[in-house]
This record gives structure tokens, C-alpha cells and sequence, in this order.
């Protein structure tokens, strides 16, 4: 019986590995950006996690510090090349680009590159409006079509949620315009194998929206940074532009930062003030009511 079950059974440890280098939001991956890292749940690992940074490391000598479980995908339609059920469990990490990775095929790649039509920064991306009219025809007179697309992607007077990318990109599945769905690439964004571009979406929506309500974003953020830098870090993962005085006023009303002292030096113009994150905020990383204002915007 357990051989059945082992031949039928096959559990896959994946990660989701966000760093933010020069403002832009990044994920590693191996197979020349095709993959995310990966490999299977093995007897002799101790843990899941365990498993997960021992897969991490081998295939890219990047070591993972802060990881929390993503989600299970455990769709009855997964299957690998044997034929066997493949449950995978993923999870996200968040850490400081180092640089090459020294790894044939493995590297940093930014994450807009996935899902152009995510990033918000410098307006609506022109995609947008190619999307819109091809879901409009799939959707045709569809009404629950047509409310899952308005909802979705902010149109018909509905507001754009930013936390809504697995959604978007299921939608986009669904109607067969990205090439995971067996489709032609009809869209710009690149794809990815088996199901790692969806376990990507989901790393991506779980990370825009905790970071409104849990100060993990310091995890991505060097000892010291000035606060232009962390709204800059923040704006990459949100994908949209905030208001400067407000982000400013909300983040001393939050108390999560404090001066160090020291001045920025190398920058344009008037020398920034360098700010740390508190002392009670890097040892509590699960403060309640603690966040970083991403205020909702229609």
C-alpha cells in the first residue's frame, strides 16, 4: 500500500524569493528565469522548511533567511512526467540581492517581467488596454464574466486593487491568453513552467498585502536607509506611486523608524537623514497593528 501511495504521490518544495535592488522588485529563479527554485520533499529532510532551504541552497548558494508558508497547490490535474500526482508546497522568503549567484542559469530576474500589466509606477500600463479588449470579447455577454473582468481589473467604476495579481492572472488563464494555458503568447509577459508563474502570482499578492499590516518590508531593507529609499522599496512591491508627505507622516505615526544620525552621502542635492528600523520592531516582527500605509487608492 505505502508503495502505491509513494508512486502516486509526489511532493515538490518550491520558493518564492523577493529581494528589491535599485527600486525594482526581483525573484530569484533557475532554468534561465524559466523556474522558480525547487526540488522534491525528501525522507531525510527534517522538516518542510528544513527541505526547502536545503533545495534553496544547493541549486542557488543563496541562503534564506526569512520564509513563511505560502500555500498548498494540490490540484487534482498536477502531474509529472511519471504520471504521479505532484502536491506542491510553497512558500515565500524575503532577503537582500547578493549579487551574481555564480549558478549557470540561475539569477535575479525583476518580477514585472512576469506581469507587466501589474506595475502602476509611471501610469497605466499600455497592456492594460490590449487586455481589456481581448477579455471583453471572451467575456462577450457573459455577465458573470463581465463582473469577474470589472472587478479584477478595476474597470466599469470599480476601484484597482493591487492585491488581486492571482486573480488577474487566473482570469488571464482562464480566457487563454498566457501560454500556461496552452494558448499562443498573446500578451506580453513572460511565462513560466509547469504552474510556477500562478505559485509566483501568489507570492506576489500575499507580500502586497502584508506589508499593510505587518512591518516585514524591513526584511528587504538594508541597516540603513534614508525614508525616500523605503518609500521607493514599498512602491516597487505595490506597484504604484504613494503620496510623499503622507507615506512620510503615516510612518512616524506607525513609530517604526528611528534617525541613526548619520547623513546619506552620494546623493543628488541636500543630504538625507539615514533612519533604522526600532530596535522593539526588529524583534517583534509580528506587532500588531504595526504596517506600512499603502492607503487605498481609487
Amino acid at each position: 500500500m505505502t508503495d502505491a501511495l509513494d508512486r502516486s504521490l509526489s511532493a515538490e518544495l518550491v520558493a518564492v524569493l523577493v529581494a528589491v535592488t535599485a527600486g525594482q522588485p526581483r525573484v530569484l529563479t533557475t532554468d534561465g528565469g524559466q523556474l522558480l527554485p525547487a526540488g522534491p520533499f525528501e525522507l531525510s529532510h527534517r522538516s518542510l522548511q528544513a527541505g526547502l532551504r536545503a533545495w534553496v541552497e544547493t541549486q542557488t548558494h543563496h541562503p534564506l533567511g526569512y520564509v513563511e508558508q505560502l500555500y498548498t497547490f494540490a490540484d487534482s490535474d498536477r502531474s509529472n512526467a511519471a504520471g504521479a500526482r505532484v502536491i506542491s508546497v510553497s512558500y515565500l522568503a524575503l532577503t537582500r540581492e547578493a549579487g551574481d549567484t555564480g549558478v549557470a542559469q540561475v539569477g535575479w530576474q525583476d518580477w514585472y517581467r512576469y506581469f507587466p500589466w501589474e506595475d502602476r509606477r509611471g501610469g497605466l500600463p499600455g497592456v492594460l488596454d490590449d487586455i481589456e479588449r481581448r477579455l471583453r470579447q471572451w467575456a462577450g455577454r457573459d455577465a458573470r464574466r463581465g463582473q469577474r473582468l470589472a472587478y479584477s481589473f478595476g474597470l466599469d467604476g470599480a476601484p484597482w486593487n493591487e492585491d488581486m495579481v492571482l486573480q488577474r492572472y487566473e482570469l488571464l488563464y482562464e480566457a487563454g491568453l498566457v501560454p500556461e494555458a496552452g494558448a499562443g503568447s498573446a500578451l506580453p509577459g513572460q511565462a513560466m513552467g509547469h504552474d510556477h508563474r500562478r505559485i509566483l502570482a501568489t507570492g506576489i499578492a500575499r507580500l502586497r498585502a502584508k506589508i499593510k499590516y505587518r512591518p516585514v518590508v524591513f526584511e528587504l531593507m538594508p541597516a540603513e536607509f534614508t525614508l525616500l529609499q523605503l518609500q521607493t522599496t514599498v512602491e516597487a512591491l505595490a506597484g504604484r506611486e504613494l503620496h510623499k508627505q503622507n507615506f512620510r507622516r503615516l510612518i512616524e505615526q506607525q513609530d517604526l523608524v528611528e534617525e541613526t544620525g548619520g547623513m546619506a552621502s552620494g546623493t543628488a542635492g541636500r543630504p538625507a537623514k539615514l533612519f533604522r528600523f526600532r530596535r522593539d520592531v526588529m524583534l517583534e516582527r509580528a506587532i500588531s497593528g504595526s504596517k506600512l500605509p499603502l492607503a487605498r487608492q481609487y
